[in-house]
């Protein structure tokens, strides 16, 4: 088998895509450990792999900004193809993705076969076997061609000192030896969000029996945690909505001793260091392959439901505008789940 000095691993999607990718990571630096590995994220979540060992270098793209168009994807291409690369991975089936990737020229490209454009823009293509596997079985599927079989499909998740510290000193100073709750309401899909009095009552009930609540938010999500400690009966609980970097919320939820929150990014970012969770899903299903993983994760969800899934992320409204995947989950359901992790 050929060695390889110099790996390129294209993952733009969302953060919690990017957090699935490292088992494939790591499988690479097991088979190549002598080579450096370049991981190609969404730009603003670079800095949670900052620290992650298997990886040489975090690069930054700008899908959202400069390099937006197709233009800029082939000048990226031929920026990379001049960095002596000698294998390039896509785990992304976009026209800009396949793009980037035969503008480099590098002289083994693996991704999946579809859409038919892939074909052309690498050299080897894997099918992704949507239908059946889950994500990072599907991930591991563009190792196939290496030689590589999946591994144990676990890579811990690595958090830098200062964003451990961070957590570490909050934890002294407002913690104590109360058990920790970590509620996160947003998501970037709305429908998948649990309601926010929803939230709300788990906030109550949580607080009420000892806890100590956090809220957690992004930059977007302000205004979410602030509505959900205004309706709940929590003065202890703690807003900390948009004001953690995503290094120091990934070392806060694995601090946490139980964590509530919709199909988001953050809930990978918790399983991959085996925080318990519950994770609350409504428009989508575990057949589309992102459930949260491990035995410390569980999954609430209405069962029964023709509708579900909506979409493969869930769309911006209910399509049958009664939104009852997420509207008939209720406090009840999702308490009895939670407390037992909150309290052991």
């Amino acid at each position: 088998m050929r060695e390889y000095k110099k790996i390129g691993v294209w993952q733009t999607a969302f953060l919690g895509d990017a957090v699935l990718t490292l088992p494939l990571l790591r499988a690479l630096k097991d088979r190549f450990p002598e080579a450096e590995i370049h991981f190609y994220v969404r730009a603003g979540v670079e800095s949670v792999f900052a620290a992650q060992p298997e990886i040489a270098e975090v690069h930054a793209f700008a899908k959202r900004g400069g390099q937006k168009s197709l233009n800029a994807a082939v000048r990226l291409g031929w920026e990379i193809g001049r960095q002596d690369f000698d294998l390039w991975i896509s785990t992304h089936r976009s026209l800009r993705s396949a793009l980037v990737a035969g503008a480099t020229g590098i002289s083994r490209r693996i991704g999946y076969d579809s859409p038919w454009f892939n074909r052309l823009a690498y050299t080897e293509t894997v099918p992704r076997r949507f239908e059946e596997l889950e994500e990072v079985e599907r991930l591991f599927q563009l190792l196939a061609p290496l030689g590589i079989k999946p591994p144990a499909p676990k890579a811990p998740l690595a958090l830098g000192p200062e964003a451990v510290a961070h957590a570490d000193n909050f934890w002294r100073e407002h913690c104590g030896d109360r058990p920790v709750l970590g509620v996160h309401p947003g998501s970037t899909w709305p429908t998948k969000c649990w309601p926010e009095r929803y939230f709300s009552e788990i906030v109550t009930r949580a607080s009420q029996a000892g806890a100590q609540v956090l809220v957690f938010g992004g930059p977007d999500e302000v205004e979410t945690s602030r509505r959900v400690l205004d309706g709940a009966d929590a003065p202890d609980a703690i807003d900390l909505g948009g004001r953690l970097s995503l290094p120091q919320l990934a070392a806060y939820l694995g601090r946490l001793d139980a964590y509530l929150t919709n199909d988001s990014g953050p809930m990978h970012l918790a399983w991959a260091q085996d925080t318990p969770l519950v994770a609350l899903f409504g428009p989508t299903v575990r057949e589309l392959g992102f459930f949260p993983r491990g035995e410390n994760s569980t999954v609430v969800e209405v069962a029964g439901l023709d509708c579900r899934p909506c979409g493969l992320h869930g769309p911006k409204k209910c399509p049958k505008e009664h939104f009852l995947c997420m509207n008939e989950l209720t406090p009840d359901m999702v308490w009895a789940a939670l407390e037992p992790k909150l309290f052991s």
